[in-house]
């Protein structure tokens, strides 16, 4: 039996940010919202009625590289780094990450948990 694939919208935000939006309209339709696992708790408060994940992004190599979240993170796309965890095995994105509207959101699909 096929089993469809799990598609995740990885978000990166400084804290405090409330308008998400327009990231999410842009993801389209995702079975789940992944972060950081130490923002999880601050992405599901802001967004009631979304499964939202938390992942370890540290060590997660990624496509877009950005030095300040490199030495912040351990990765060098938040966004890209927990869409591509929360995917599960066979994980690729399908969306490089993107800022939008002071979000960065990136998409991959994979076989889930």
């Amino acid at each position: 039996m096929e089993r469809d694939a799990m598609r995740v919208a990885g978000l990166g935000f400084r804290r405090g940010t409330v308008d998400f939006a327009a990231a999410l309209a842009a993801a389209g339709p995702v079975d789940a919202l992944a972060t950081a696992a130490e923002k999880a708790q601050e992405l599901a408060a802001a967004l009631p009625g979304h499964r939202v994940l938390g992942v370890d992004v540290a060590g997660v190599a990624t496509p877009t590289q950005s030095a300040r979240v490199l030495a912040l993170k351990g990765t060098g796309s938040v966004a890209e780094a927990a869409a591509l965890m929360a995917a599960g095995r066979g994980a690729r994105l399908v969306r490089a990450r993107e800022v939008i509207g002071g979000v960065a959101l990136a998409v991959a699909e994979g076989e889930g948990e």
